[in-house]
C-alpha cells in the first residue's frame, strides 16, 4: 500500500508535466473561428466577457501580492465590471504595476497559454488554469463573483478529468484563442467610453494620475500588449 501512493503520484505528475500530441490543423482553425464567434458579436461577448474580467481582476490581485501589497478582496459584477482592493502605499512602482496589470493580464495569459500549447503541454495548461481560478476564488468577496469563478473552474476540472485527449486539446486551444482575442477588445471598449466622456476612473486614468503620463499613452500600452500577444500567440498556435 505504501509503495502504490508514490507510484500513483509519480504517474500523475508524468501525465501533467508530459507532452501531448498537437491537434490537427483543422481543430486549431475551428477553435479560432469559435473564439471569433464569441468575441466579435455583441450578444455572446456580453456573457463571455465575464471570463476576461476574471483574468483582468486576477491580474490586479496577483501583481498586488507580488509587489508586497495586501490583497483585501476581488469582486465581480453582473455587468462584467470588477473591483480588486489592495492595501499598501498609494503611490510608487507597486501601485503602478498593480494598476497596469488588469488590461494586460488576459492577453499575456493567452500568450503564456499559447507557449505551453506550442510545446505540447495541454494537460499542464488545464491544471495551471484550474489552480489560478482556485486562487482567485479564495479572494472573491461577493456571491456573483464566486458563482462565476466556480462555474469557470468547474468546467476546467470536468474537461481535465473526464474528457478525452482530443476534447482536452480542442478546449485548451479554444480557451487560449479566446484570451488572445478577448484581450484585444476591452482596450478598444475603454477607449470608446473615454471618448464619450465616461470611465473617468479607469485603469488608464488611475495610471495617469500615478505617473503624470497621459491616459492615452497607457491606452496605447494596453493596445500594444494585446495586439502583440495575439500576433505572437497566434503564430505559436498555428505552428508558424
Amino acid at each position: 500500500m505504501a509503495s502504490t501512493a508514490p507510484a500513483s503520484l509519480a504517474s500523475l505528475w508524468d501525465e501533467v508535466a508530459g507532452t501531448q500530441p498537437d491537434p490537427d490543423l483543422w481543430v486549431v482553425v475551428a477553435t479560432l473561428v469559435a473564439a471569433l464567434a464569441v468575441v466579435v458579436p455583441q450578444a455572446p461577448w456580453r456573457i463571455a466577457r465575464n471570463a476576461v474580467t476574471i483574468a483582468h481582476e486576477g491580474g490586479h490581485g496577483l501583481v498586488a501580492l507580488l509587489t508586497g501589497r495586501t490583497l483585501t478582496g476581488i469582486r465581480l459584477h453582473s455587468d462584467t465590471s470588477g473591483l480588486t482592493v489592495s492595501r499598501g502605499k498609494p503611490t510608487g512602482i507597486g501601485m503602478i504595476l498593480t494598476a497596469a496589470a488588469g488590461y494586460t493580464a488576459p492577453p499575456l495569459l493567452g500568450l503564456g497559454g499559447a507557449a505551453l500549447l506550442g510545446a505540447g503541454r495541454i494537460t499542464l495548461l488545464l491544471w495551471l488554469a484550474t489552480a489560478l481560478l482556485l486562487a482567485v476564488l479564495v479572494m472573491i468577496r461577493n456571491a456573483y463573483g464566486a458563482v462565476s469563478v466556480l462555474v469557470t473552474g468547474s468546467t476546467f476540472v470536468l474537461v481535465s478529468w473526464l474528457a478525452g485527449p482530443q476534447v482536452q486539446a480542442a478546449f485548451a486551444y479554444a480557451v487560449v484563442w479566446f484570451l488572445l482575442l478577448g484581450g484585444v477588445r476591452p482596450a478598444f471598449e475603454l477607449q470608446a467610453k473615454r471618448r464619450r466622456g465616461g470611465a473617468g476612473d479607469s485603469d488608464a486614468d488611475q495610471l495617469s494620475r500615478l505617473t503624470h503620463v497621459p491616459a492615452g499613452m497607457w491606452l496605447f500600452l494596453f493596445h500594444a500588449v494585446s495586439v502583440c500577444s495575439l500576433l505572437g500567440g497566434g503564430r505559436w498556435l498555428l505552428g508558424l
